[in-house]
């Protein structure tokens, strides 16, 4: 009697493998073919308010004279603004960088920056050499400010509509493929 019941607990130690195996090639093929992009992870924080903060200007660095102001969450309010999470380290930055100044250039959207664990010396450089979109960059040196944005790492760019809240978030460095439909985005944000 006990070899009778031996031998479906045998059968099942072989097979139990295998039928996990089908469940996740299923769960990973229906994934991946899907048609999401893996660069678009869901954000909790999208309609939802930024957090609250408060960051220090990159020191030292200037813009037509006058000196480049950090910011606060109370200075998201009132317009468009896309938020760029960025460092003079990050290779990724500088090629996302031509398409930030070109949308700098829409006198409808702010562009600011936060730059993350940086040293001020290389970012000033960085900007100086390849132009400053920013009307203002706050100072992250600790990443604290990143981290309540829910930054995965560097870039990540957010677009943070009139009334303060996050509407959507960009992760990886903006390229000709995707910089349309990010635009795009901006787009369908109403204006203040």
């Amino acid at each position: 009697m006990a070899e009778a019941t031996e031998r479906p607990r045998s059968r099942l130690i072989f097979i139990l493998p295998g039928l996990v195996f089908l469940a996740l090639a299923g769960l990973f093929s229906v994934q991946l073919f899907s048609g999401r992009n893996p660069a678009e992870l869901p954000s909790v924080l999208i309609n939802k308010p930024v957090p609250t903060f408060s960051l220090a200007p990159l020191e030292g660095l200037v813009a037509n004279g006058q000196p480049v102001p950090g910011f606060s969450n109370e200075d998201l309010k009132g317009r468009v603004t896309v938020v760029n999470v960025w460092a003079s380290w990050c290779g990724p930055c500088r090629q996302e960088h031509p398409l930030l100044v070109d949308l700098a250039k829409d006198p409808s959207i702010r562009v600011v920056g936060i730059n993350q664990r940086d040293n001020p010396d290389n970012a000033r450089r960085f900007l100086g050499a390849l132009g400053n979109p920013y009307a203002a960059v706050g100072v992250d040196p600790n990443g604290r400010a990143s981290i309540d944005w829910g930054v995965y790492g560097v870039p990540e760019t957010f677009i943070v509509g009139p009334d303060g809240t996050i509407r959507h978030k960009h992760i990886g460095p903006l390229t000709p493929e995707n910089f349309a439909g990010f635009k795009e985005r901006l787009r369908q944000i109403p204006r203040a």
